[in-house]
């Protein structure tokens, strides 16, 4: 019961952001290189985010493994649609491909 009410957490805070950071600590005082590099490419493209602090807390740092079937933090949600960790992310904006994600989902302008 208790993964089930995780579960649900994780989705509602997926589903009430456009664009969440599960990460290491915070934007401002990341507490990993991957998450600093997350953080550092949403803010170069000018995308807002949530973010969740997952070291604050266990039942999410855990459930949000098994939410994305993703073993690694950060993770990105983009309008309820996980796209992945901070490699991914960093390929997709070199590629221009995560600009054009979040243009397309209205969440920057082009």
């Amino acid at each position: 019961m208790m993964t089930e009410t995780i579960q649900n957490r994780i989705a509602d805070i997926v589903s009430k952001n456009d664009v969440v950071l599960f990460m290491k600590g915070t934007p401002l005082f990341p507490q990993c290189g991957f998450s600093s590099r997350a953080v550092a490419i949403l803010e170069r493209l000018g995308a807002p985010f949530e973010s969740v602090d997952v070291l604050q807390d266990q039942e999410i740092r855990q459930g949000i493994k098994s939410f994305s079937d993703w073993p690694t933090i950060p993770q990105l949600y983009v309008k309820g649609e996980f796209l992945g960790g901070s490699d991914i992310m960093m390929e997709m904006y070199e590629a221009g491909e995560l600009q054009q994600v979040l243009v397309e989902r209205g969440v920057i302008a082009a």
